[in-house]
């Protein structure tokens, strides 16, 4: 008997203690921050230091955040359906926080967390995927391995996006920069009126059909730069260069309802296709149509900036 009531003392001695004065913040069954009273406890007062909690509430939420996903098409037309994303509950975890903080023993919480809904739902998608409004195609050379991948690149960053009435597109903002780390390659491009070489070469002509199409269904063109010298894959006078912190695309839906880009780039063509609700009152423009020419021939910039970027 003495020799167990040993063994037990010297276990007791030898397991940690349980935690006190601890918030233990879970979510989804794991552990995601441990924090004591005294963390946060105000320089000589018995109250909550507010900025303290609100840099650590800031990096919580960092930890919790989950970004909803719209509702797209897959390549064969089907719908793939949205998926709610999450945010931090900030009010209500403040007040659990205060809870803890003022009844002086440890506690346990699971991250109270605010469902996030798409803009653009199973719903809406089937309802503005019927009619299209416009359309428009050019061609290149699939060849060029560098400068094809880089139009594949952009289109699949645009294909899906919606734009909803009143909304403007720019095709810099929805690109983002051009950056190895994103993919693109290097291909030709034209910097102060001299052929180079530079990362994402080739985009000017996704922004270029992305244009004409915009412009064949009757958008509003908010800001439009031509190269200075002639293209290939377009008629004269319907490119759009574009360069990152310089000439940007961007158009505006005008109509009462949204609008959705559908993009491809395959066998050596690049097609968008804008589509909306079969009520839609669309006023089409008439567009020339593209040349059917491969290649690009990217002229000097309006700005003196690279081009293709």
């Amino acid at each position: 008997m003495f020799l167990k009531l040993m063994l037990a003392g010297l276990m007791l001695i030898a397991s940690p203690p349980a935690p006190q004065d601890q918030l233990i913040i879970e979510d989804h069954g794991k552990t995601i921050a441990q924090v004591s009273r005294s963390e946060f406890t105000a320089p000589g007062l018995p109250v909550i230091d507010r900025q303290k909690l609100d840099q650590f509430i800031a990096k919580l939420s960092d930890k919790t955040v989950r970004s909803p996903v719209n509702a797209t098409l897959g390549p064969n037309h089907q719908i793939v359906a949205e998926r709610a994303g999450y945010t931090l509950d900030r009010e209500n975890f403040i007040d659990q926080f205060q809870h803890f903080f003022y009844s002086k023993q440890s506690a346990r919480v699971i991250v109270p967390l605010q469902k996030v809904y798409p803009e653009v739902d199973s719903e809406l998608l089937s309802e503005i995927r019927t009619q299209r409004i416009g359309t428009y195609m050019t061609y290149f050379n699939p060849g060029n391995k560098a400068r094809t991948h880089n139009i594949e690149l952009a289109v699949r960053s645009i294909n899906n996006q919606v734009v909803f009435p009143g909304r403007i597109f720019s095709f810099n903002r929805t690109l983002g920069q051009r950056t190895r780390q994103k993919g693109y390659q290097t291909a030709r491009i034209i910097v102060k009126g001299e052929y180079s070489e530079g990362i994402g070469g080739g985009i000017c002509q996704v922004s270029s059909t992305l244009f004409n199409a915009a412009d064949r269904a009757g958008l509003h063109i908010v800001e439009r730069y031509a190269h200075s010298k002639r293209v290939a894959y377009v008629p004269p006078g319907r490119d759009a260069t574009v360069s990152w912190m310089g000439p940007d695309f961007r158009f505006r839906n005008s109509y009462g309802l949204p609008v959705l880009i559908r993009a491809s780039s395959s066998g050596g063509r690049v097609i968008f296709s804008f589509y909306s609700s079969s009520v839609i009152r669309a006023n089409p423009r008439t567009v020339p149509a593209p040349a059917h020419e491969t290649g690009c021939k990217p002229a000097e910039d309006r700005k003196n900036r690279a081009e293709d970027r």
